[in-house]
């Protein structure tokens, strides 16, 4: 049976939080927030995007999110998601990395977490937190995958990122955009890379990838989704698409029809 709770008070009136499982539609978002203690968020059918002031982190099903005590985040969905919310105790956050971040989901970590945020009752006292261990072990042994898409603080920066976000299928150059943010070429690379901590493509090619996911959540078609999202041809698109987000676009969307035909 599902509980709600509301988050500690943040910048804007959350909405209530649902704590355990649940099925959220298409487009739900729950406002910036923070909570005293860590939260972990899986989407085992949907995909899940958590925004807080340091960028966005994309979760699709195979992947979770983390997010430490105190940092102020919002989250979206896209596709029918079936949402699993796990808090973490303060006392085992300082097992895990101390920023948001996104995780593979391996089989064990994706049982345990189905087991914990599922309705069985627990049998035997301490079971559930010997579980939560397990669950922490397996993200201390994991890898980051972090569908992150960075934010700058750097009003130049921003303002090229801005002109990304209104069209991540635009065409430009970086000097031509920096023509639009008066600054130089030489200036906005050595930015990207201290601001962002990667190259210009990469970070172009991870935002054009969050409009995929929300494109091709939508039902539109991977050669329509790589022409809207800036590919000149879906060779390409599910090449990055598949290095990125770890399966093809068409299997992404297979899942998706399959999260949706549950009950």
């Amino acid at each position: 049976m599902l509980k709600t709770c509301q988050p500690s008070p943040g910048p804007s009136e959350p909405q209530p939080m649902p704590v355990g499982a649940a099925w959220l539609p298409h487009g739900h978002h729950l406002d910036p927030h923070t909570h005293d203690q860590g939260q972990l968020v899986y989407a085992a059918a949907g995909t899940l995007a958590t925004a807080t002031e340091r960028g966005t982190w994309v979760a699709p099903a195979n992947r979770v999110t983390w997010t430490p005590p105190g940092f102020a985040h919002s989250h979206r969905f896209y596709g029918r998601t079936d949402v699993r919310l796990l808090t973490v105790p303060i006392d085992l956050c300082g097992e895990l990395v101390s920023y948001p971040s996104v995780f593979a989901v391996s089989p064990l970590l994706r049982e345990a977490v189905l087991v914990l945020t599922g309705e069985r009752p627990e049998v035997r006292p301490g079971a559930r937190r010997r579980l939560l261990t397990v669950v922490i072990d397996e993200l201390c042994d994991t890898p980051e995958q972090s569908l992150h898409l960075p934010e700058s603080s750097d009003d130049r920066l921003r303002t090229v990122t801005d002109l990304l976000h209104a069209d991540p299928a635009r065409p430009a150059t970086l000097a031509e955009l920096g023509r639009a943010a008066g600054a130089s070429e030489r200036t906005l690379s050595r930015l990207v890379r201290t601001e962002l901590g990667m190259s210009f493509h990469e970070w172009r090619t991870t935002l054009r990838i969050h409009h995929a996911l929300g494109h091709l959540t939508n039902g539109k078609s991977v050669t329509g989704t790589a022409m809207a999202c800036g590919w000149s041809n879906p060779s390409s698109f599910i090449d990055a698409f598949t290095a990125v987000v770890g399966q093809t676009p068409g299997s992404y969307q297979a899942d998706l029809r399959a999260g949706s035909a549950l009950p």
